[in-house]
């Protein structure tokens, strides 16, 4: 068991239940590079598959979910006449909440596939452009939102 840290090495296929006709199971290839494709495996096990129209839809997925995190990252929910203390308990909860959405874009571009990417920077992108850029804010509109910016 010489460096394996004590671990048992997998057992053969033949041994662990997935020889024969039972135990057959698609898997797909994990990616290490990008590529290009819509047989992907995108957040939960066999989705979308390679069905296209669930890959169309796994993309508008990430596409809205970026998107709302730059909603996230830039309303003002809060009133002005908030207590401290709810204030303080809603900024921290639209915080996980941007923080968990933002984790699952993150892993949806893990998924190495190239429409993925592009989709989760363009949801990004407009998201910003609509909410946190100049362009459709009102002159005279209050600076700032409840949550602080996002830091890597």
């Amino acid at each position: 068991m010489g460096g394996m840290g004590g671990m048992s090495p997998p057992l053969p296929s033949s041994m662990n239940g997935t020889n024969g006709m039972h135990g057959m199971h698609h898997r797909m290839m994990m990616h290490m590079t990008f590529y290009w494709g819509k047989n992907a495996e995108i957040l939960f096990h066999s989705w979308p598959g390679t069905s296209t129209g669930m890959y169309v839809l796994a993309l508008i997925f990430v596409f809205v979910l970026s998107f709302f995190i730059e909603w996230l990252s830039h309303c003002q929910l809060i009133k002005p006449d908030s207590s401290n203390v709810s204030a303080g308990l809603v900024q921290t909860f639209l915080h996980a909440i941007r923080v968990g959405l933002a984790y699952m874009v993150m892993l949806a571009v893990m998924s190495f596939n190239v429409g993925v990417f592009l989709v989760a920077v363009a949801g990004h992108t407009l998201g910003f452009l609509f909410f946190g850029s100049r362009v459709f804010k009102k002159p005279d509109a209050v600076k700032g939102s409840d949550l602080p910016p996002f830091s890597c």
